[in-house]
């Protein structure tokens, strides 16, 4: 892929450091070798908060068509340039959360990472460690949309992504469909978040749960946990762990993995 280039204001500074980080050299084979358990040709995916369209590339690769929304409008146009004479992927500019309307985002922009549509969000990070300086210095209304309204739009997806700074809760609550599988970030700074997203799942019927710390891209546990167990383990996490995703899926044998580390507790 390609990368473009872009002039050097703060802020696209940092757009191309995250081009840098999530496009290096090396990374589209791991996110590959991670994600096909997930995603086949002709399956659907959602990569709510696409960012910089690392994922959306993989699930590409691996032949998956591709509803990727991003709120922030240089992300979106970086993401059009990138993907805009695929048919296989719709980009679309929007916050993803419980109900539609508008909303704002609050965007970093020395650090567009972590914009967030949560002010929750930018409450826990403020003189949290490791979180020092960082300031959302930007604000955009923006329109809202919801994971129903996709669905209706677009088709059932096999697969969702969602890695919104915060706001994953509100975006789950947009959900009444049971895909198979679906990831959604936590950090350590908002546990509750990641408690009540898993809340939410086992409403909808997911029972079994695996996670990866980091950009590890390897499950953290051998077999699938409970979501008991998988709270219990969050919660237990020390804060320099930072962020992770969880994974949920209907198939339980999607979520175990031979490179994992020390087991947590089974899924029932």
């Amino acid at each position: 892929m390609t990368l473009p280039k872009v002039a050097m204001t703060p802020h696209a500074k940092a757009i191309g450091r995250s081009l840098r980080i999530y496009h290096a050299p090396g990374r589209a084979a791991a996110l590959d070798q991670f994600y096909r358990r997930f995603l086949s040709p002709c399956m659907l995916a959602f990569d709510i908060g696409a960012h910089v369209g690392d994922r959306t590339a993989a699930f590409r690769r691996l032949g998956a068509r591709v509803v990727a929304v991003e709120p922030q409008p240089s992300c979106v146009r970086l993401l059009r340039h990138l993907f805009g004479r695929d048919p296989g992927v719709t980009c679309l500019a929007s916050l993803v959360g419980a109900a539609d309307g508008t909303g704002t985002l609050f965007v970093n922009r020395r650090n567009p990472t972590i914009s967030t549509a949560s002010q929750d969000f930018m409450q826990a990070a403020d003189g949290a460690r490791g979180w020092e300086g960082e300031r959302w210095d930007q604000r955009l209304d923006c329109p809202v949309t919801t994971l129903d309204a996709l669905i209706r739009a677009h088709g059932r997806p096999d697969f969702i992504k969602i890695d919104v700074e915060g706001y994953e809760a509100a975006v789950l609550a947009g959900l009444s469909a049971t895909p198979p599988a679906l990831s959604f970030e936590f950090t350590t700074i908002q546990r509750d978040v990641a408690l009540t997203c898993l809340q939410r799942l086992t409403a909808l019927g997911y029972r079994a749960f695996n996670a990866c710390l980091g950009e590890t891209m390897v499950f953290a546990h051998p077999a699938p946990l409970s979501a008991q167990a998988m709270a219990d383990w969050i919660t237990a996490l020390p804060h320099a762990a930072n962020s992770g995703d969880v994974y949920a899926s209907l198939d339980p044998g999607l979520l175990a993995d031979d490179q994992a580390g020390p087991d947590s507790g089974s899924a029932g």
